[in-house]
């Protein structure tokens, strides 16, 4: 039986009980009751959500887990005294201590991350290097495992934290089963970026988006402005003032966007030669593939393959 403890403080975010219910489909799929689940807090009792409703605690005390999970908050919060020394004993008596999303921070200020390599929230990730500049923090990884201390990015990237310990814990099937029932991807590596070309285009009309779809179905080539213009079915002019104005990007850049993307899961899968994706993605040659992906992930090629081989 793996005990798990799972932190919770007055307005805690909701989305990190995916976490939880990973575990609860864990139960379901290996047919018996391999974890069990505390929700803990500093006073016990009733502790409310950042959306309003509260859920019921056990006081923090000298109870052992296997693993103790920090939740996370919409806001980074003053940790008490109490929070920062149970964080702490939880490093000395658990197998594992876990932090998505701004439990980060917890750990961090309970001097759990010293000199270890963390992620967070990509929106938070700043500001967790800047204040606690002894932390290896990578902004742009899903989850990251250093020694016995776990820490992933933001909402749902707790669930692939939780597919992770449940793969470590039973095995790959067992981890791909419960992925089948909460209908998600099994599982993104933790050396998967958090950053998504697509998810920072989103345009507004049906003439921008086709352009889009033109672009991703035709790395390899030129794609000029005139190029997607014609697949909008507008003039240069007015494509490249209407696709700024949609998108907050020229199409130069959008281009170069969704190249990094396409180039970097063709490097998470390991399957392909830098000199290969290059040609592929469009970039023609490694070294403007390279200059690209620094200026657009802060990051060579180099260490997102490494960074997934790791994971790996």
């Amino acid at each position: 039986m793996h005990r798990i403890g799972f932190v919770v403080f007055p307005g805690f975010q909701v989305m990190g009980f995916a976490a939880v219910t990973a575990f609860e489909m864990a139960n379901i799929a290996l047919e018996e009751s391999c974890y069990e689940i505390e929700l803990l807090s500093e006073s016990g009792g009733e502790v409310k959500s950042s959306a309003g409703f509260g859920v019921i605690t056990k006081a923090f005390d000298e109870a052992t887990y296997d693993t103790v999970m920090f939740g996370a908050g919409s806001t980074i919060e003053p940790m008490t005294p109490g929070l920062i020394n149970f964080a702490r004993h939880a490093l000395e008596t658990a197998r594992r201590v876990a932090a998505p999303c701004t439990g980060a921070f917890v750990l961090a200020e309970s001097g759990l991350l010293d000199g270890r390599r963390a992620t967070t929230h990509w929106a938070f990730a700043r500001q967790l290097q800047e204040r606690f500049p002894t932390v290896k923090v990578e902004e742009d990884r899903i989850f990251i495992v250093d020694g016995s201390v776990w820490t992933s990015a933001g909402m749902t990237a707790s669930i692939d934290l939780a597919l992770a310990m449940i793969e470590k814990d039973h095995g790959q099937d067992v981890a791909r089963a419960v992925a089948r029932k909460l209908v998600v991807y099994h599982r993104r590596a933790g050396g998967q970026s958090q950053f998504s070309a697509l998810l920072e285009l989103d345009p507004k009309s049906d003439r921008i988006q086709r352009s889009i779809d033109y672009a991703k179905a035709n790395l390899r080539g030129v794609l000029s402005v005139e190029e997607l213009a014609d697949a909008a079915g507008l003039s240069a002019r007015q494509f490249s003032r209407a696709f700024r104005s949609e998108t907050g990007q020229s199409p130069a850049k959008a281009v170069e966007n969704l190249r990094v993307e396409a180039a970097r899961l063709l490097m998470e899968q390991g399957r392909h030669s830098m000199d290969v994706i290059a040609e592929e993605t469009g970039f023609a040659d490694r070294d403007r593939m390279r200059r690209a992906f620094l200026r657009t992930l802060g990051q060579p090629p180099q260490t997102i393959r490494r960074n997934a081989r790791e994971s790996a």
